[in-house]
């Protein structure tokens, strides 16, 4: 079956605020910038990554499954998300999770294989901008200085309260993405904006 990208009827969890995101980059000066990324393609993978199948999904992906606790790899629009010793979130554009998990399923062969497609589950909100890290450390018991949190770097955490996985874009002015469950992505908005009101 052909994968399908986002049709015009699908409304992604933060369509209804898309405009209030917008509004903190222009109100904050282009210190904060918040936005959604909606609708990526989001495939929670497990396997032994001492395997032959962790070698073999890393080189059909194009990217090596990272080894190392809370570290992501990206090479152009995927990524592989450490979530546990055995256990990885592979993100990609929308609409590409079928494809990926064919790759997936086909690279490990006959060895065991757990892909789950939790696109539908998870929305990410990007936190860009000279004071995103400010503005995350108001609900995030983490270390986010460069140097403990910098590009490669991620987390299952809790910001505001709510279990999100956070991920260090390639680059610090890149920001950060928050991949937090679509329930409770109004929720998390309303506070990320809430403490985004001092920088505007």
């Amino acid at each position: 079956m052909a994968d399908t990208a986002p049709t015009a009827r699908q409304r992604s969890p933060l369509a209804h605020v898309a405009d209030r995101l917008a509004a903190v980059t222009r109100s904050s000066g282009g210190a904060v910038r918040l936005a959604e990324v909606a609708f990526l393609a989001q495939l929670n993978v497990r396997l032994d990554a001492k395997s032959p199948a962790a070698d073999a999904v890393g080189l059909a992906l194009g990217l090596p499954l990272p080894l190392e606790p809370d570290t992501v790899v990206r090479v152009g629009e995927l990524g592989a998300v450490w979530l546990g010793p055995d256990e990885w979130l592979v993100v990609g554009l929308p609409g590409t999770q079928r494809a990926l998990e064919s790759r997936i399923r086909s690279a490990a062969g006959d060895e065991h294989v757990s892909v789950t497609d939790v696109s539908a589950q998870r929305t990410t909100i990007l936190v860009g901008g000279p004071r995103a890290r400010d503005l995350l450390s108001h609900g995030c018991r983490l270390d986010l200085h460069p140097r403990a949190f910098g590009p490669g770097r991620s987390a299952q955490t809790m910001l505001a309260r709510t279990q999100v996985v956070l991920v260090a874009r390639d680059e610090p002015r890149a920001g950060f993405w928050v991949l937090v469950r679509s329930s409770f992505a109004g929720y998390l908005t309303d506070w990320l904006l809430d403490a985004a009101a001092e920088y505007g």
